[in-house]
């Protein structure tokens, strides 16, 4: 066994209780202390030659499942945590106070995690969720096509039925984990058009006629592999069917709300990662006879940042709280959560860079990757245009 405190397998403390409290559980706190202890340990001193080589060792995923951090919301019946939204927000601030992209990826695999355990039929369950909750299956979640990324429901990816088979044919792109995972969720449309017709299927790697495309050359998060999916005719058991036929978008939609609060998460704690590297710069880099700490516009600056990320931290948790109590509004607030987070996150982390001066853009002093990492979380899981797409709906909606 690790020795880092497992008090991650636990209920979800008072957020599961529905009681509003600006201040952590105990246990909760030892939850995010354990995640960014493992983090430092385990992730930090490895997360530059991680990105170099474009991709994380396996070896990780054993450990951090050790810690219960491979099915954070499944069912402890089938080997999971059982924890809810709020505790799962501090996992993954903790976390990429390491490395957001490493983080991240740990995010992808318990959505998937979630999905199956929500939605997927007891037989599935019991087949699967073992070995997804221990990381010797790590999961990736194939929506987004080459034609179709926001507008979602356009997916033009097919299964249809042969025999005792699905066979899927069309390409995911941008998926993290391509050709890395040892299993995929598929969106693929099993119907009509339009949303209704999508459906999500559990495609396992090996499996007859997928492929993958080329390691796509990113910006940042570069120590998640990322290809293109691609499938001819790929072959998947009936009963790799998730919940009902015509019902995967419903779900996608409801995984998104969790999937955004978990890239909010992580770019906070990025930030996070990066306010600390720059107090810490700036009491030790002098300019003028005085460290840069003893600046007043300086120190101006640091209160800006500050106050951003505390206003981030507190939005993001009443966000993750309004899901776990089942609020009407939650997918509302995990819109906002998203949107205002991901962008204070990368304004601050600019900030920090801009603070380090030329040696901000070194790789050396682990600014620039910070900022690097951040960018994209203004995009995934839905671009924060789309955020303000929905806002304005729910406004829209209450007002009528």
């Amino acid at each position: 066994m690790l020795a880092y405190d497992t008090l991650l397998i636990k209920d979800g403390g008072r957020a599961a209780r529905g009681i509003m409290d600006f201040s952590l559980s105990e246990e909760q706190q030892a939850v995010f202390d354990m995640a960014r202890d493992f983090g430092q340990a385990e992730i930090a001193p490895h997360a530059r030659a991680w990105e170099e080589a474009g991709t994380i060792p396996r070896e990780l995923w054993a450990k951090a499942a050790e810690l219960g951090l491979g099915g954070i919301y499944v069912d402890p019946d089938h080997g999971g945590s059982g924890l809810g939204r709020l505790d799962a927000a501090l996992v993954f601030e903790a976390l990429a106070m390491s490395c957001p992209s490493v983080g991240s990826f740990l995010s992808i695999h318990n959505m998937c995690a979630g999905m199956i355990d929500r939605y997927g039929s007891a037989e599935m369950k019991a087949r699967l969720l073992p070995g997804i909750c221990a990381m010797d299956r790590v999961m990736s979640y194939c929506l987004t096509e080459p034609g179709s990324g926001s507008d979602a429901a356009a997916l033009r990816t097919r299964a249809e039925r042969a025999g005792e088979s699905w066979r899927l044919t069309g390409t995911k792109a941008f998926i993290s984990g391509g050709g890395y995972s040892d299993g995929y969720i598929v969106m693929c449309r099993t119907g009509g058009e339009g949303p209704r017709g999508i459906s999500a299927i559990v495609l396992e790697d090996g499996a007859k006629g997928l492929s993958f495309g080329g390691l796509e050359d990113k910006m940042g998060w570069r120590a998640q592999p990322t290809r293109q999916v691609q499938m001819d005719g790929a072959e998947a058991p009936l009963e790799n069917l998730i919940g009902d036929e015509g019902r995967g978008f419903a779900y996608a939609m409801a995984g998104l709300d969790g999937g955004r609060l978990n890239i909010a998460a992580s770019a906070l704690g990025g930030a996070q990662a990066a306010l600390e590297a720059t107090l810490a710069y700036m009491g030790e880099r002098r300019a003028f006879g005085q460290t840069l700490d003893q600046f007043q516009a300086l120190q101006f600056r640091l209160a800006e940042m500050e106050t951003k990320l505390q206003a981030a931290r507190v939005f993001l948790r009443q966000a993750a709280w309004k899901v776990d109590t089942g609020a009407r509004d939650a997918t509302k607030h995990c819109a906002m959560a998203k949107m205002f987070v991901t962008d204070v996150a990368f304004e601050v982390a600019n900030d920090c860079l801009q603070l380090h001066g030329g040696y901000g853009y070194l790789a050396d002093y682990g600014i620039e990757k910070i900022v690097r990492d951040l960018r994209v979380h203004q995009i995934l899981e839905g671009t924060n245009e789309i955020m303000r797409v929905i806002v304005a709906r729910s406004l829209l909606e209450a007002r009528g």
